[in-house]
């Protein structure tokens, strides 16, 4: 949010545990990545304790499956414009698609 406000670039920020994006809207999203759909889903703590393998997050679909079922998991944060969607990872990549 703090590099949209500082390039003066409207943001609509969506708490994904509080709104949680439903296969439609992760679809949407997978169809503008850059960056590879596996990279949405968080492999962390959360990740081990259901016992998840690479396996289960290989395609498009079963990421958006894993991500409805277990919203914790996506990874954040995570940039969507008109044409694009991005993983804000490093933040650079922020600016460089807000800019």
């Amino acid at each position: 949010m703090r590099i949209a406000e500082e390039l003066g670039v409207d943001a609509e920020i969506v708490l994904y545990l509080k709104t949680p994006p439903d296969a439609a809207t992760l679809e949407s999203i997978i169809a503008k990545l850059e960056d590879p759909v596996t990279d949405l889903v968080r492999r962390d703590a959360m990740w081990t304790k259901l016992g998840l393998t690479d396996a289960d997050a290989a395609t498009p679909a079963q990421v958006v499956d894993l991500l409805v079922r277990h919203k914790q998991l996506l990874q954040r944060p995570v940039v969507v414009t008109e044409a694009t969607a991005i993983i804000g990872r490093p933040k650079d990549r922020v600016r460089d698609l807000l800019s």
